[in-house]
């Protein structure tokens, strides 16, 4: 059954209106429905709920990802819009912040606005 359903990614926020800018606003995700418990969105064909919480601890790992074709161009892209990517001591990040793993993957990280982790991957 859940090989063959649609996933749902869940993000806990703790201000809704701030999500949807972020999500909808600066990442550019279709805003399909909003409530007082969440705002749901849509990349692609994935559902994304970001779940209204009264308060968060950010965890120290990605919780959410993309996969891009062009990490480059996806970053130039977020950058415009006002995303600022994170750069970790000691991971060997390019001036982008582009980590380049030991496969040959390329990953970039960001944050939303209560400090979840995000990311952008571009598979060899």
């Amino acid at each position: 059954m859940a090989n063959s359903a649609r996933l749902i990614g869940f993000a806990p926020a703790t201000d809704l209106d701030r999500a949807a800018k972020f999500y909808a606003g600066l990442l550019g995700l279709e805003l399909v429905e909003t409530s007082p418990f969440a705002c749901v969105f849509r990349s692609g064909t994935t559902m994304l709920r970001v779940t209204q919480v009264e308060e968060l601890t950010p965890q120290p790992f990605t919780v959410l990802g993309w996969e891009v074709e062009d990490i480059a161009g996806s970053i130039d892209e977020l950058l415009v819009r006002g995303v600022s990517f994170t750069t970790y001591e000691g991971m060997g990040q390019d001036d982008r912040g582009i980590w380049t793993t030991p496969g040959g993957d390329k990953v970039a990280w960001f944050t939303d606005p209560d400090g979840n982790t995000l990311s952008l991957t571009e598979f060899s």
